[in-house]
């Protein structure tokens, strides 16, 4: 490996740093919804975003670009959750072949007792720990890495 291709410190101390954070909070996320709430992380992901979708049911397309997931892990994810009665597939009226995923009463349910818990540990375990100017360089960060990403095919 050529000198250029090795991390430097900085470098080094940013990325594994960042790595540790995103599963770190993912495992204690996903072990305070199944406490709260009886879901997953994942759970919540699908429900979260079925409720704030601004036309109701969303296609299996729609609702992978929102979460940005592979096709099959949403495909797996919505079938698991159908069987538990959280969602339901619905007819698509404008094109009869195609079905939409809905919330089904329960899932409705479900996603409101918790999102005010989730957000709850959101503050705790990690905006109340960052200050202003530390919320704004994540932000910046972040969109600026997301930009980059823009133009890179993602096939499933």
């Amino acid at each position: 490996m050529s000198e250029s291709e090795r991390l430097n410190d900085r470098e080094r101390r940013a990325w594994f740093a960042f790595l540790t954070m995103q599963e770190d909070l993912r495992r204690h996320l996903n072990r305070q919804l199944l406490h709260d709430a009886e879901i997953s992380l994942a759970d919540f992901a699908v429900l979260s975003t079925l409720r704030l979708a601004q036309h109701g049911p969303m296609r299996v397309f729609e609702l992978r670009d929102a979460l940005r997931w592979e096709k099959t892990r949403v495909i797996h994810q919505v079938s698991r959750m159908i069987r538990r009665g959280l969602l339901e597939r619905q007819t698509c009226v404008e094109d009869r072949r195609g079905t939409r995923i809905a919330l089904t009463d329960e899932g409705r349910a479900v996603i409101d007792k918790a999102t005010p818990l989730h957000l709850r540990y959101v503050r705790q375990i990690f905006l109340d720990v960052l200050s202003p100017r530390q919320l704004d360089t994540l932000a910046a960060v972040s969109e600026t890495v997301l930009e980059n990403l823009e133009d890179e095919l993602f096939e499933d």
